[in-house]
Order: C-alpha cells, then sequence, then structure tokens
C-alpha cells in the first residue's frame, strides 16, 4: 500500500542529492544520459514525449498538422514504440521502488504505450490511467468529420514497487452540492453544516460492540460512548430538532476536506493564448496540471526527472514545490528556454559556484562551439541566436518575411501575458533581428534584411551569421549613410564569447 517513505529526520531543503546531481538541465539524447544515471536514484518520473520521435525541431515555435492516413500512422506508431522501449527500460531502473511513473500520452498511441509500460514496469505496478480533460471542444472535429472531438489526454500512472508514495487530494466541494446537502446555517456563528448520523452503523448489536444506552430521551445503539457524546453535546456539536427526535452530529462546511482527487482531471485548462505561463512551445502543458502530479507523488526534496522536458513545465513545478529534479531534452533551445524560465519565474540562478552550494543550477552539454552549432537544424539554429540576444523568436518560421526575431528595448519588453500574442503587433518599439546560418553572409543576404527593415520601418536591427563578407560590410556602412538605418552585424563567435553587449546597447 501506498505510504510516506521518510520516517526520520527531514534533509535539509536545498541540499543536492548524494546519489546524484540534481538541479541540472542535461542537452542531448536521453538514452545517453539515462546510461549514466545510477539504478533506483528518481523518486517521481513524469514524461511527456513527442508522439513523432523523429520530430524535427525546427517546428519548435510552431503547431503543425497531421495529415497522414491511418495506415501510415500505424507504421510510425510502431517506430514510436521501438524508440520509446529502451528509454522507458532506463527510465524503470532509476525509478526508485518507492517510486512513481507517469507516462503523458494522447490518443496516437496510448494504447500501444499501455501495453508496453505493462512489460516492463509490470501490470501489477499499474495504478491509475488519469483522463485530462484539456478542452471543451476542439477544432478536429470540423463540420463533415467523421469522429468526435478529441479533448482529453491520457496519463499512465505507474508505481515502482507496493510501498510507493502517494497523498491524496481533494477538489472544493461543487455550489449545488454544499447547497443541497449544508442547508443549515449556524446563527451564532454564520457557519454552515449538515446532520450526520451518531447512531451505530447498520443498527449494530450487543455482539459488534457498539454502546446502547439512552441520551437526550433516545434509546440506540450509538457510534460513540456515552462519555464522548456528553463531551459532544457541551461543545455544541450535536443537535437535536425538537425532543424525542434522533441527536445528529453537526458536520461544519469549513471543516471538510472537500471530495477526493478521481481519475478524471477535468478542473484545469490548457495553456490559453493569453495565459501568463505560455511560451509558444506546441505542446506546453499547464503549471497547475504538474503541480499537481508533484504534490501526489513525491515529498519535499525528492528527485523528479523529466526526461522530455520540452519548456520545463515539470522542472518549474518541482522547484516551486521544493523538490530535486534533473531535465533532459535533446533540443539546445528547449533547454536554454527552460533555463530562462528558471531564472525568470522561480529566481533561481544559473551558476555553477552557487549550483555546487546547493542554491543554483547549471546546463550541460550545450552546443557551445561554433561547429556543433552549425550541424544543428537551420530553424532551431535561428531560435538559438535570437535567444542568446535577449530576443523573442516568431512562433513560425514560414514567412516570416525576412525577420526572424525581435529584441524589445528596456522598457518595452512585452509582458509574460502577452509576448507570444497578437497583442504585439500594437507594440512599435522593437529591433528585428535576421539569422542565417551560413559560412559568410553576402550582399544579397544583407539587402533583403534591409528590405524588410524598411518595409517594417525599423531604425536599427541586428544580422547573425558565421561572418560576413566585405561586400555585406561595405553595404551595411553605405545603407546607414544613405537611409541613416543601423544594421549591427553578430558573428556566431561573438555571441559565443558573450562579446555582444555593446553592439546590443
Amino acid at each position: 500500500m501506498p505510504k510516506a517513505r521518510n520516517g526520520g529526520a527531514a534533509k535539509p531543503a536545498g541540499k543536492p542529492s548524494a546519489l546524484v546531481d540534481t538541479r541540472v538541465i542535461f542537452c542531448g539524447d536521453n538514452l545517453v544520459q539515462l546510461k549514466k544515471l545510477p539504478d533506483a536514484c528518481v523518486d517521481l518520473v513524469y514524461i511527456d514525449p513527442p508522439f513523432n520521435s523523429n520530430r524535427n525541431y525546427e517546428v519548435f515555435w510552431g503547431e503543425t498538422k497531421e495529415m497522414r492516413a491511418f495506415e501510415d500512422r500505424h507504421e510510425s506508431t510502431q517506430a514510436y514504440i521501438e524508440f520509446m522501449r529502451p528509454r522507458c527500460v532506463e527510465l524503470a531502473r532509476v525509478l526508485k521502488k518507492t517510486g512513481s511513473f507517469y507516462y503523458h500520452c494522447d490518443w496516437h498511441a496510448n494504447h500501444y504505450v499501455k501495453v508496453m509500460l505493462d512489460q516492463i514496469l509490470g501490470e501489477n505496478n499499474f495504478v491509475n490511467e488519469i483522463i485530462w480533460k484539456r478542452q471543451s471542444s476542439h477544432n478536429d472535429a470540423k463540420q463533415g468529420s467523421k469522429h468526435l472531438g478529441r479533448v482529453h489526454d491520457t496519463l499512465f500512472l505507474y508505481s515502482g514497487g507496493e510501498d510507493y508514495f502517494f497523498k491524496h487530494l481533494y477538489r472544493p466541494y461543487d455550489p449545488e452540492y454544499m447547497e443541497q446537502f449544508y442547508r443549515y446555517t449556524e446563527p451564532e456563528t454564520g457557519r454552515k453544516y449538515r446532520l450526520g448520523d451518531l447512531t451505530a452503523p447498520g443498527g449494530a448489536s450487543p455482539s459488534k460492540g457498539n454502546p446502547h444506552y439512552e441520551f437526550l430521551g433516545v434509546t440506540r445503539y450509538w457510534r460513540y460512548s456515552e462519555e464522548n457524546m456528553q463531551e459532544l453535546y457541551k461543545q455544541g456539536r450535536i443537535i437535536q430538532t425538537k425532543p424525542g427526535t434522533v441527536p445528529a452530529y453537526k458536520r461544519y462546511l469549513d471543516e471538510g476536506k472537500g471530495v477526493p482527487l478521481g481519475s478524471v482531471w477535468d478542473d484545469i485548462g490548457p495553456v490559453q493564448g493569453a495565459a501568463g505561463e505560455r511560451l509558444g512551445y506546441p505542446t506546453q502543458k499547464p503549471l497547475k496540471l504538474l503541480e499537481r502530479i508533484v504534490e501526489i507523488s513525491s515529498e519535499p526534496n525528492d528527485i523528479v526527472l523529466d526526461a522530455f522536458c520540452g519548456c520545463g513545465t515539470a522542472l518549474v513545478a518541482a522547484q516551486n514545490l521544493g523538490r530535486q529534479w534533473i531535465g533532459i531534452d535533446l533540443s539546445p533551445t528547449s533547454c536554454r528556454v527552460m533555463a530562462k524560465r528558471l531564472r525568470d519565474i522561480c529566481k533561481l540562478p544559473e551558476d555553477e559556484k552557487l549550483w555546487r552550494a546547493g542554491r543554483g543550477f547549471v546546463v550541460r552539454d550545450l552546443p557551445w562551439t561554433e561547429k556543433q552549432l552549425r550541424e544543428i537544424p537551420p530553424f532551431e539554429f535561428e531560435n538559438w541566436a535570437v535567444i542568446a540576444l535577449g530576443g523573442i523568436p516568431n512562433k513560425t518560421q514560414v514567412g516570416d518575411m525576412g525577420i526572424d526575431g525581435r529584441i524589445y528595448p528596456v522598457g518595452a519588453a512585452p509582458t509574460a501575458s502577452d509576448k507570444h500574442t497578437a497583442e504585439l503587433d500594437f507594440m512599435d518599439d522593437w529591433y528585428p533581428i535576421q539569422v542565417k546560418q551560413m559560412d559568410k553572409v553576402g550582399r544579397p543576404d544583407i539587402d533583403k534584411f534591409e528590405a524588410a527593415m524598411m518595409r517594417t520601418r525599423r531604425k536599427k536591427g541586428f544580422f547573425v551569421g558565421f561572418d560576413f563578407s566585405r561586400d555585406a560590410l561595405t553595404e551595411i556602412d553605405a545603407f546607414f549613410r544613405r537611409e541613416h538605418i543601423v544594421v549591427i552585424p553578430l558573428t556566431v563567435r561573438e555571441i559565443l564569447d558573450e562579446h555582444i553587449a555593446q553592439k546590443l546597447a
């Protein structure tokens, strides 16, 4: 049965684990990184892997529509399971016997995933199939379609063994329930209450050991001893509506825990376009959802692992709730985004010395070399460059009209609630960024960017490349003298060496 694990003194909050390094984001293939972790070192695993295991990170900032036929998808499902199986084997290995494992998926492959997890973690360790109703309607059920709107995700919960930690959570009572059952109000205090039965269950009998006596003129088998009944009566917890009626127990509304949380979660909505936490990540999950999972299945200072951590929601939830955490993602952009989120939202410093002292975090294995940056996908490179400059990448890279991102001067930066929505369009104080993953930016590339700046009426812009031809630099100088518009060329090396502060000013 699930129960609390730590019987002794609590570990000091914030102290890194003695088993494994925590508060670390690893950039790279999670299969490689997981094999480096020791056995049974993680208390809670949560993963939300992409259905397409060969996803192209070029779509990081944009939604893609799946247009494949069912037959094609079936073949993709097999490839997906083959991709996930060795990773889930490693995740099961690093999970403690007292730990829990959450696999977040949707309709594409959830039935295949369940069979795979039964084989790896064991059918007897299956705990719950949780349905998260992420929205009320979905536009994939358009007029003329022959299926119902797909409005929920599935979370499979497994335990590492019988002695796993589990905390019951409660939802607030429904207003109709409160109105129907808590009908009485105490005049002296204004507290709402309902009447509860004080008689022994089922009428009882002497053989069941329930006491039998007279109380307030009524003789019954009672739930409590006569002494306890008198004490409750003195406290005002027992009421007799009129002489001769069976006394009842006052159950106050404000003392109730609420409704026990079930396996259907319909009280947490998706991350909306105007939500303060929205980052533009296609599959971003709401922070409340991950905080609920962390609270149910871990204790303070436990280790939470997300091996497909995307924009880092699970890491933020773990940090907010005082847990240790480990994040892994293949995408350098994802790793930079989640690092920025931890710095901005959790106020956790990204600093090697502070991390060693248990007061910060670090990012490992980012592609810091020019050689590595030349090899990542073009749009991934664009996102890296824009974010490295402190800018905001476009949500989509198709049809960007020659502008890959924007930098907002101090005081003009968008608020967290609108920085990735159309509301930005009214803000006219921003600088365009153009990025080219090429050895040497030429004159034609500069000409196109200058045209984009003229079209958008920008007076200053930034162009990122590995190097610039003499003609390109000559045109940048001529453009300033001709139009009084500044184009600032930035090389990848300058960004990596962090020699860009003066140019960004």
